[in-house]
């Protein structure tokens, strides 16, 4: 008998245009609000507002946020070693789209 083993990946889709405060998106991410202040500690996230409570954070944040933590618990790093291994990745993807335009693979 052939079974097929399927798992369901969950996604959301977020538009632009969507804005998160800090418990939206600690929401969003399934993680605590302090994991989240961590990271905009230091520099992964950005977003706007003077203070964390009134942070606002765009809809392409979730998705960084996302990576970021999952990184983060994949290779057990802590904010700081998150934050340099995504400024590599970007840089990356970076060289990647600009190769591309140059007509590399």
């Amino acid at each position: 008998m052939n079974t097929i083993n399927r798992t369901a990946t969950p996604c959301v889709i977020v538009e632009e245009e969507v804005q998160f405060t800090l418990i939206e998106l600690s929401r969003a991410c399934r993680t605590e609000i302090d994991q989240v202040v961590e990271l905009v500690m230091e520099g992964v996230l950005t977003p706007s507002g003077e203070d964390a409570e009134h942070w606002q954070f765009r809809g392409a944040t979730l998705r960084r946020a996302r990576r970021a933590l999952r990184l983060a618990r994949d290779l057990e790093l802590n904010a700081a070693s998150t934050a340099l291994v995504l400024d590599l990745l970007d840089e990356i993807d970076a060289l990647r789209s600009r190769l591309r335009r140059l007509g590399g693979d």
